[in-house]
């Protein structure tokens, strides 16, 4: 992976120019050919997708004067990729169409109303040993929100990875679960169907890789992502009514 170097015109690069993606990791910017297979997409993929393209419909049927004051809104949101400077902003168009997304994740779907960007507050997430309960594996969350903050108003959005003991980390390989709850009371439960046939696995401990975001019930907006990786056990449960 070739690392690029800044020079006096370009300090730094991101995203993609031609056939050449610029990405970043561990603080430092390299550069691959860029792709342009022809991936069909899984059906989690599509089924985003079609989420997506219903956020743009959906923002289509505003009106120009609520599309402006989206906009408006959009300058005060923190951007999910860099630069990270406080000086880089989004469209209103991409802040509706990400709480459209958010609320779609949340099991509730709808055209979002006009709201501010609220900054999130920082937290923290710790994994317990996992239990298999028949099909499922539950593994419990503790997530740590300052008392100052409305923990209830939060939701835990884990993308996993699960593999053997050791191995590393593959982020395009992650899949997204929703804790069972909001935050703020008491540990979450994280559940992961189907897991031995989903990640052909059926081990007594796993490699967990996870990428940990905050979904606003109230806006649908979601906080930057939490990096979190651990080996758990897991123990064989006996199934109940409740994961």
């Amino acid at each position: 992976m070739p690392r690029f170097r800044p020079s006096l015109l370009i300090s730094d690069a991101y995203g993609s120019v031609g056939d050449i993606t610029f990405y970043h990791r561990g603080g430092k910017c390299y550069y691959r050919k860029r792709s342009a297979g022809n991936y069909p997409g899984t059906s989690a993929q599509l089924s985003h997708l079609d989420v997506h393209r219903r956020a743009l419909a959906a923002w289509r049927t505003l009106d120009q004067a609520t599309q402006t004051l989206w906009h408006e809104y959009g300058k005060e949101a923190v951007p999910h990729k860099p630069p990270f400077d406080g000086k880089a902003h989004i469209s209103g168009q991409n802040l509706f169409v990400s709480a459209f997304h958010g609320f779609a994740t949340l099991g509730n779907e709808h055209i979002p109303v006009l709201q501010r960007f609220v900054k999130f507050p920082p937290f923290a997430v710790c994994l317990a040993d996992a239990v298999k309960l028949g099909e499922n594996l539950v593994i419990p969350a503790a997530v740590a929100i300052p008392s100052a903050w409305e923990a209830g108003r939060y939701r835990l959005l884990a993308k996993l990875l699960l593999d053997v003991p050791g191995k590393g980390k593959h982020p395009g390989h992650l899949k997204n679960y929703l804790a069972d709850r909001v935050c703020g009371s008491g540990d979450v439960l994280i559940v992961v169907p189907n897991y031995a046939t989903v990640w052909g696995l059926d081990l007594e401990a796993y490699q967990i890789h996870a990428k940990f975001v905050l979904l606003d019930t109230v806006t649908g907006y979601r906080s930057q992502e939490l990096e979190y990786s651990t080996c758990l056990r897991a123990t064989v449960g006996i199934p109940t009514d409740e994961p």
